[in-house]
Order: C-alpha cells, then structure tokens, then sequence
C-alpha cells in the first residue's frame, strides 16, 4: 500500500507527513486503519439490531457462555463472529501470563494511579476523546465508566481471568461488542464527521489504546516506583495483547511486544491532531471523577485529592500537554520522588512485617474492587441503546 492509495481522513493529514518522514510503513498502516472497524463484530450487530433487547442480551450471553443450544438459532453473523473467536492464536500461552498477573497485584494501588492519571489521559488527548464526548459516557456517566474501566483491568490479571470461562476474557468480548454497537450508533448519527476523523472507534484508535494500556502504562508504572522484571514486564504486556486481540484489533495493527507498542503509540501521537475542546473536556472529567470512583464525597477532600491527582498526572504526561489540556498551573516539583518514597516505604515495611505486607496487599485489593463496577447479577450482556449516554438504559 503507498501513501497515495490511503483515503486519509483530514485531520490526520498534518501529522500523518511528520510521521511519515521517521516511519513511513507504520504511519501509513496507522492512517490506513482509520477507515477500519471490526468486521466480525460490525456484521453481528447489524443483525442483532433487527431484534428486541432482550433477544440481543440472550444472544449475547449464549455466546459468551458457549450456550451453544441457546445459540444454535441466532443469526449467521452472530455465530460467526463468536466462532472466530476459538481457538485462541498460536502465539498465546496462558502459563507465560501468571509473572503479569503477579506483577499486577503486587503493584494495583500504582498500577491504578498511572492508568488514571497518565495513560487514560494520554489518550483523551488524541480524537479518541470525540467518540466520548459525544456519546456524553464520562460526561453524563463518568464514575460508572470509568470503574467499567478498572473492572476490566482487573478481571484481565485475575487468576486464569484470560483462559476461556475467565471475566477477563468475557469483558475483553463484552467492550467489543459495546464497542461495535457504539460505533454503529455515531457512524448513522449527523454527530460523527467520516471525512475528519474516520471511522468511528477505528481499529487505529483501539490499536492506538491498548499499546498505551500496556508498553505506555508499564513506563508510567516505573515513574511511581513499580519494581518488576523483564518476564513480568513482558507477561503484563502480553495479557494486553490478548485482550486487544479479542476486542478486535486486527493483527495488523496489534503490537507484538514493548518495543512494537512504544512505536506504535509515539506514530500515532505524532499522527493525531493536537488536543481540542473535546480533549479538554473529557480529560478534566476523568480527573474529576477519580475521588468519587473510591467513594470519596466530602467537598474538600474531594478537592484536595483532586488537585493532588492532577499534580501527578501533569508529572506523568508533562507540562506541554499538561497546558495544552488546561491543567491547573501548579509545580510538579518533588511529586513523583515523594510517590516513589511512599512505595518504597511501604515495601520496606513489608519486608519487616510480614503481616503488615498482607494486610497491606488485602487492603490494595479491596481498595481496587472499590473502585470496580461489581453487579450482584454478574456481567451485564445489555449494549447501549441510545447514542447519548443520558438517554441510554445502563448497560
């Protein structure tokens, strides 16, 4: 493919030339997966939507479940797309993801400090911020989205959460499918602009995320004092890979280790236009919501850990585009040392007490299922049925 066949949307034309001139051949896939969606996913839905809701959830769930019985009549798409998602590639290996899963839970409390605060904002900073805002899911529904997030994460690092009959594993299909359904909805709405910004939840922008989720996160993992070595570094990264796989993003712009991924999101940062209105907005919301998310209400010290939160996250992603998304104006001097003292003293601790580093590590956990959305029903197989989130049965 030459850059001369790739019907680039408008606002990835700038970057898309400086990207082009230090990695032509990724930049040129990068833009080229812009007009991509998730043909699997894309076709079920379009057939689910010709049923009632609860036809579409009893589908859903039958398979996800493996119900094949249940299944045994949906329509061809539908059994298409979850026959194309067994077996598993040849390049997954469920025993290689437990140092990753070691490695998560041993570091949850940093792990949730850098997703919010530097890689979730990271990437409000690109046009994935649009599909957010317009859809209103942080503005209208920012807490509940945002601890779908953490849910996610940590069903992915549970044990055997990634093997077939794991939540990480189910959730990982479930946000395809929302995704799919979403895409749908701002691809048939006057809201969403093709020749701009592509298509909708393209397979670039998941691409784009989940190199961020994984290589970026595990940089802003070490800011904040994580300690871990290659093989658990590389089994965090690895648990990513397969996620992003079941979430849809083709091979073709999944990352195949740290350094595939860094490349990946360094040409698309360069690709991306730099932030707007949308990006402002919806970064500021998700460090607004972050109090709320651990149950903290009290008016004041909701603002001091705000503003705490944003004194780290401008030390993670920088002053420059810390300005750009119009961060208080506040020195990071000191932040991330004192962050990486108290990890350390914490550790120190541990090594001493043997029981305080159990309590400690309990008390991480609990605090990570806090800031989870958890459902005495179990996982919710309801899509969205209203492009704004305000006017959406939660799903």
């Amino acid at each position: 493919m030459t850059a001369l066949e790739i019907n680039i949307p408008g606002d990835y034309l700038p970057g898309y030339a400086k990207a082009r001139a230090i990695d032509p051949e990724l930049a040129d896939r990068y833009v080229a997966h812009t007009m991509m969606g998730d043909p699997y996913a894309d076709a079920a839905i379009a057939e689910l939507l010709q049923l009632r809701p609860p036809q579409i959830a009893r589908y859903i769930h039958a398979g996800i479940e493996r119900d094949l019985d249940a299944l045994g009549d949906a329509p061809a798409p539908v059994l298409e797309f979850f026959e194309s998602l067994e077996p598993p590639p040849a390049w997954v290996d469920q025993d290689a993801f437990v140092p990753g899963v070691q490695m998560f839970h041993r570091n949850s409390s940093e792990i949730l400090g850098a997703f919010v605060g530097g890689t979730l904002v990271e990437g409000f900073s690109t046009n994935i911020a649009k599909s957010f805002f317009i859809t209103g899911r942080l503005r209208e529904a920012g807490v509940r989205r945002l601890m779908q997030n953490n849910r996610h994460m940590l069903e992915l690092f549970m044990p055997h959460g990634m093997e077939r009959n794991g939540d990480g594993w189910r959730l990982s299909v479930r946000v395809r499918l929302v995704h799919a359904q979403i895409r749908h909805l701002l691809a048939n709405s006057d809201d969403w602009d093709i020749a701009a910004w592509g298509t909708p939840l393209s397979a670039a922008h998941l691409g784009f995320a989940v190199a961020a989720f994984s290589a970026r996160l595990v940089r802003h993992m070490r800011r904040l004092g994580c300690r871990f070595s290659n093989e658990e570094k590389d089994s965090f990264i690895a648990v990513w890979r397969y996620s992003g796989y079941l979430m849809g993003i083709p091979e073709t712009i999944l990352y195949r280790g740290e350094k595939d991924a860094l490349e990946l999101f360094e040409i698309g940062r360069l690709i991306e236009p730099e932030p707007d209105v949308e990006s402002v907005v919806m970064a500021n919301a998700l460090i607004q919501s972050a109090p709320l998310v651990i149950g903290i209400t009290d008016s004041g010290d909701r603002r001091n850990l705000v503003g705490y939160v944003y004194k780290v996250s401008r030390a993670l992603i920088g002053n420059d585009l810390a300005d750009q998304l119009g961060y208080p104006n506040t020195s990071t001097l000191g932040v991330l040392p004192w962050f990486r003292l108290q990890k350390q003293y914490q550790e120190t601790l541990g090594h001493l007490f043997k029981v305080r580093r159990q309590s400690h590590r309990f008390g991480q956990f609990a605090a990570l299922l806090e800031a989870s959305t958890y459902d005495d029903a179990g996982i919710s197989y309801r899509l969205p049925d209203h492009l704004y989130a305000e006017e959406s049965r939660p799903y």
